[in-house]
């Protein structure tokens, strides 16, 4: 299958991006949007996404076929791994999910149709409209397609034009997914661009910056400032640094079969995109004092690792990020030689997955690409004063508890700053209308205009 040349990023390798053409670009973009997207109705908005969501679940779909033989490459995923991923995430694409995402943000589905009004609001005397930026920039990075795919599918639901800048190399899955779009509905296709160059850029993106009114980001926390620097003072400007996640299992759900299963969920996460989202554990906190040790407890993680990487294999590693894993490896090594308190299990002549148990609760950052550390604590607060020093970075925490404990170590991890728990198993796979880093999904990106009647 041949792509047509719809996007910038379809362009040959050696093609050469110029300020003169992401200006014309951006003007395009707007004209198209007034003339095909600003007036469509939101359920033809959501019908429209709900389809292709669902032809990106066919085994036959052309586009999802290319991803798969092309995008392993590329990312690193193995063709087993993506296709997991991929469906995860367009199985949520469905009207009732995205019909609930908007009366979650908005308090009504067709707040951008017309002044509509909440009970609370009614009883005020009051309606208001949500009005979407006319240009959205997005700014993505890394090869983790979800969150670019997010973005584009949000700026849909708002009717804006869209332009997605992505990282070198990276945009493979999200032209994919325009080209899907685009070949659903030529008219929404031609409302969206994708393009790829190095960050840093300055001419590129000060032409993209100026003539967007909102900017999304995503990034290192380095990268993050760079770009807030950047971006007008009158346009509004959405950052979402780099985040840590970790996980906690309660004594009481380490028992038999069950510690197994909760093994099972971990190892998901884990070797969901090869850990290297922000939502990605890098410690699994087991509270002592259950059937099954915390000590136990890792070895089973291991096991459990280890029939993973038969049934989803991690998919193959630059030279220098595996030497980088073997020597991190080496470091457990000597400790586990010299002490009981540190014991670790590996991929034999691979760097393919590595459980590091340890008795010492510090947060530990792991190296990613299924590289896990299984850490013994007497409670949840202990767990809580070992990741103190990253508390600021922490998004997501993955829970497995027992129905009387859930809800009470939920509210504690909640004020202690978590912006997100969820079950064991599903640290990857956030709900469509998760609230980023806290913070509501469409909410911040509109204008509102409140009408007191």
């Amino acid at each position: 299958m041949n792509l047509p040349n719809y996007f910038l990023a379809d362009l040959p390798p050696n093609a050469v991006l110029t300020a003169s053409m992401l200006g014309e670009a951006c003007q395009t973009l707007k004209r198209n949007r007034q003339c095909y997207l600003a007036n469509r109705s939101t359920q033809s908005l959501i019908m429209l996404l709900t389809s292709v969501g669902s032809n990106w679940l066919k085994s036959d779909y052309p586009f999802r076929n290319l991803a798969l033989e092309q995008a392993p490459a590329l990312t690193g995923f193995s063709a087993v791994g993506l296709a997991r991923g991929l469906d995860l995430f367009f199985r949520q694409l469905t009207a009732e999910n995205l019909e609930s995402l908007l009366e979650q943000e908005f308090g009504h589905a067709q707040r951008h149709e017309r002044m509509t009004s909440t009970p609370p609001e009614e009883r005020t005397g009051r309606a208001s409209l949500a009005t979407a930026p006319e240009l959205l920039a997005h700014i993505t990075a890394g090869y983790l397609p979800n969150p670019a795919l997010q973005s584009i599918i949000f700026g849909i639901l708002l009717r804006s034009a869209q332009f997605v800048k992505c990282a070198t190399g990276a945009s493979l899955l999200p032209r994919l997914f325009a080209h899907s779009l685009y070949d659903a509905d030529s008219k929404l296709g031609a409302c969206l661009e994708i393009a790829e160059w190095r960050g840093g850029s300055l001419d590129l993106e000060k032409v993209l910056f100026e003539a967007a009114d909102c900017v999304t980001a995503t990034g290192n926390d380095e990268t993050i400032s760079a770009i807030r620097k950047a971006v007008p003072a009158q346009t509004r400007f959405m950052g979402y640094a780099h985040r840590l996640s970790f996980a906690f299992v309660s004594s009481g759900v380490l028992s038999g079969l069950n510690a197994s299963r909760i093994a099972a969920c971990a190892a998901t996460d884990i070797s969901a995109w090869n850990q290297l989202g922000c939502l990605s554990p890098h410690v699994i906190y087991v509270e002592s004092g259950g059937e099954i040790s915390p000590e136990q407890f890792a070895e089973m993680l291991a096991t459990e690792m280890a029939r993973r990487e038969q049934s989803e294999p991690r998919g193959n590693l630059p030279v220098e990020i595996a030497a980088a894993i073997s020597s991190r490896r080496s470091i457990y090594e000597l400790r586990a030689s010299h002490s009981d308190d540190t014991r670790l299990w590996s991929s034999k002549e691979s760097t393919a997955w590595t459980v590091v148990f340890e008795t010492e609760s510090q947060f530990q950052t792991s190296c990613l690409h299924r590289f896990i550390y299984v850490k013994s604590v007497a409670d949840l607060t202990q767990a809580l004063q070992s990741a103190d020093p990253v508390r600021s970075k922490i998004s997501t925490v993955g829970l497995a508890a027992s129905e009387e404990r859930e809800q009470h170590l939920a509210t504690e991890l909640a004020r202690w700053g978590a912006t997100r728990v969820c079950p064991l198993g599903q640290m990857q796979n956030p709900p469509l209308a998760w609230r980023h880093d806290g913070r509501p999904a469409l909410a911040e990106l509109v204008r509102w205009t409140d009408w007191e009647m």
